[in-house]
């Protein structure tokens, strides 16, 4: 992989946020670039004024932006345009400046949508449970229902009046018959015995409490795909039981990767190097 030269003609993109100093995403996208032989560079800025931030984009040039937690939702009223799906989502993660035209997109959907295609799956016409209704799960349930309509979504959420705005959203958005309901034992051992493809979008799991696991054992099958969005560890407590019981597994650096690879598309308008970005992931976590 050749050295990155920065000069001035470099084109520059960055992720927003506060903390940042966590973010992946710099490493992933400098090496997509190289790999693909263009002159950018990606960085990260802490960022607490989101207004000043998102005039500096323009001022600046900065061709395209992440965003991350805090600014998802806050920024949407400051940009120019917002993709439908994103303004349905609620939130957006990705930023084009175009001519100093911002444009927002949730790249997160269809993420986790191209993570389970790759893996020979597609949620259309399936019988599918997404447990969580937090940010990711709306991202993931709004693409579904736009996208690629289950036969039937269950959404099971903790949050009752967030679980219910998802459900109407998503069979608004989609016209597709989905279910909502609270998270409980009771509602996955209803939930789960048809489910075909299982999408966990919670945090629980993730390090350090790894040892977590919201699904009891004797509720995977041999016939479910289960889908974990968390990539920290690469193998959770859920998909190693699930693993076990025989379920086809999909791991969460899958979406992570396939959403970055989202973002590169939409800044650069080239295929993404999607190999090299998840090498750089893998040797993350190694």
């Amino acid at each position: 992989m050749n050295k990155q030269k920065i000069d001035a003609s470099t084109v520059i993109c960055a992720v927003i946020g506060n903390p940042i100093e966590h973010s992946l995403s710099p490493a992933i996208h400098n090496a997509a670039f190289a790999a693909c032989g263009l002159n950018w560079a990606y960085v990260a800025f802490k960022v607490a004024e989101l207004k000043q931030a998102i005039e500096g984009i323009r001022a600046l040039g900065i061709r395209g932006v992440s965003v991350t937690i805090p600014h998802k939702v806050a920024v949407m009223p400051l940009l120019d345009t917002v993709d439908e799906a994103a303004r349905t989502i609620g939130s957006i993660n990705t930023i084009v400046n175009t001519n100093g035209q911002l444009s927002g997109y949730n790249s997160d959907g269809e993420g986790a949508l191209h993570a389970l295609r790759d893996a020979g799956f597609d949620t259309a016409g399936k019988r599918v449970v997404i447990l969580g209704s937090g940010g990711a799960a709306r991202a993931i349930a709004i693409a579904l229902a736009l996208k690629s309509p289950p036969e039937k979504l269950t959404i099971l959420g903790a949050e009752e009046q967030e679980v219910l705005k998802l459900s109407s959203d998503s069979a608004r958005r989609g016209k597709v018959a989905v279910a909502g309901e609270l998270l409980t034992d009771t509602s996955m051992s209803s939930a789960l015995p048809d489910c075909e493809i299982l999408i966990h979008a919670t945090p629980i799991g993730m390090h350090p409490k790894s040892d977590q696991s919201l699904v009891p054992v004797n509720l995977l099958h041999k016939n479910l795909v289960v889908f974990d969005i968390v990539y920290n560890p690469l193998k959770t407590r859920l998909l190693m039981d699930a693993e076990n019981a025989g379920c086809t597994i999909i791991t969460g650096i899958e979406m992570f990767l396939n959403q970055a690879a989202v973002q590169f598309k939409l800044w650069t308008g080239q295929e993404p190097p999607i190999e090299v970005m998840r090498e750089v992931l893998e040797n993350h976590f190694k």
